[in-house]
């Protein structure tokens, strides 16, 4: 992960985030790289791309000299910031891939994608990993006629691609309050395709997992540029047969990458451990992962520890691609995280907050995930998840193992392999273009709230980035 001066300089990773807080040990960097090296793969990144890659390659191909670079510590990015859900979402909706590229493209991606959410769980469980995985599913709560209506298309949308209630289901406010009491709710849309996850958990013993199999992982070791068969470090340099490139929100820090993707933060916060009276009040007994419908999106989950762990886009995107720690805390958004974790769960007004804390994700231009390898330069890459990675950086960690190795699957012939987005526009229209969709999103979700009905300018936007 290139690109920023993280906690580390500042005495710790304690702060990263309250996954990295709770770990039952302390993080200590391993050594950095020190000297020149020769591997067959590099893998840039540690988070839960790069540590996926390296683990299924060696599982593959125990043979294959593969190392691992990390800017700061493995899990350190994204992978350790996260809402914790293990989820079937990809940020391409069926829809979009079946205008593009048929049906049978758009029900193979959601075949994997929930295949990925089990093979998550299944691996954690091998390696003895205890990520707080349960597979709880999902509730989008429905709160007003707006969400309501549009959840309606959604579903008629998936009917018609051969999604069956099984997999998606549009549930009354009856059964809603038995999942989950949400104030003002007249429905919600439920999948079983959902997991709950302790991110620092799985991201950290990921990293342990990939070592025993012979994986080489340098921490604190930033990357400043990817070339073919060359990947450049203060350090030495790495010379390798492949460079995956595995840094999402972060890519904008590599030399010459920085409109490859446009990093737009998310925070989040987790309140104190509340009493069972207060889960008797809210629900989520099966440790479901909640949200609703608007379109500034907000995500939670119901932590092992008996917390709610709830986050949000609404931040702002810095000028030129810009990455520092103290963009990762902003007190107007985690103020306004609160009041509407208060305003979904009534019970939850001045509940004690503990933790705040956020990080960049990747977006494309045409927010559409990629996964690929051009055989002739030595080149690999994967990202551009728009905030849905966790279960998708394992489909890439997979399918980048089969792409390496040449081995002919399913994987590599689903719809986001060889996929190549447009980079962003330069500076000033990168920022412009990002904020305006920010502030149209925002705009829309008050609209909806007055009028009841949806919103033109957030169906326009949903076009404009080909949901």
């Amino acid at each position: 992960m290139p690109g920023t001066v993280g906690p580390a300089a500042r005495g710790g990773y304690r702060d990263v985030s309250y996954w990295f807080d709770s770990l039952d040990e302390p993080v200590v960097a391993r050594p950095a790289l020190g000297r020149d090296l020769d591997v067959d793969v590099a893998v840039v990144g540690g988070g839960f791309t790069g540590l996926w890659t390296a683990y299924y390659l060696k599982r593959q191909d125990p043979s294959l000299r593969v190392a691992v670079l990390e800017a700061e510590v493995a899990g350190y990015g994204a992978s350790g910031r996260n809402g914790g859900w293990c989820s079937a979402l990809f940020a391409a909706s069926d829809g979009r891939i079946a205008r593009e590229q048929g049906v049978a493209a758009a029900r193979a991606m959601r075949r994997a994608m929930q295949a990925s959410v089990d093979e998550v769980g299944r691996a954690a469980a091998a390696e003895g990993i205890d990520c707080h995985f349960e597979k709880g599913g999902s509730v989008v709560v429905l709160r007003g006629e707006a969400q309501l209506s549009r959840a309606r298309a959604d579903l008629a949308g998936a009917r018609a691609l051969g999604v069956g209630p099984d997999d998606l289901d549009l549930v009354g406010p009856a059964e809603t309050a038995r999942l989950v009491r949400c104030a003002g709710a007249l429905g919600a849309l439920t999948t079983p395709h959902c997991a709950t996850i302790h991110p620092g958990r799985l991201a950290r013993g990921l990293a342990v997992a990939a070592e025993r199999l012979g994986v080489a992982l340098y921490e604190r070791t930033r990357v400043t540029a990817i070339t073919p068969g060359r990947a450049a470090t203060a350090g030495g340099e790495v010379r390798a047969g492949v460079v995956v490139r595995a840094t999402e929100g972060y890519t904008a820090g590599l030399r010459g990458a920085r409109r490859a993707l446009a990093p737009v933060y998310s925070l989040m916060l987790a309140t104190a451990p509340l009493p069972e009276s207060t889960w008797d009040a809210i629900g989520l007994s099966r440790r479901e992962t909640f949200a609703d419908d608007r379109h500034l999106v907000v995500y939670g989950q119901r932590t092992a520890d008996g917390r709610i762990a709830f986050g949000g886009r609404g931040a702002p995107y810095h000028f030129a691609s810009a990455i520092r720690p103290d963009y990762d805390r902003v007190p107007a958004v985690h103020a306004k995280l609160a009041a509407t974790l208060a305003e979904l769960f009534p019970p939850l007004a001045g509940v004690e907050i503990t933790h705040r804390w956020g990080g960049p994700l990747g977006v494309p231009r045409d927010w559409f995930p990629s996964v690929g390898y051009d055989r002739r330069a030595g080149l690999a890459w994967a990202g551009g998840y728009v905030g849905d990675g966790v279960s998708t950086a394992n489909l890439a960690g997979r399918t980048l193992a089969d792409l390496l190795t040449g081995a002919d699957s399913d994987l590599v012939r689903l719809a986001w392999v060889g996929r190549r987005s447009r980079p962003w526009e330069p500076e000033p229209f990168r920022y412009l273009g990002v904020s305006s969709a920010l502030a149209v999103m925002s705009s829309a979700d008050a609209v909806e709230e007055r009028s009841g009905r949806p919103a033109r300018r957030a169906t326009w936007l949903g076009r404009a980035t080909g949901g």
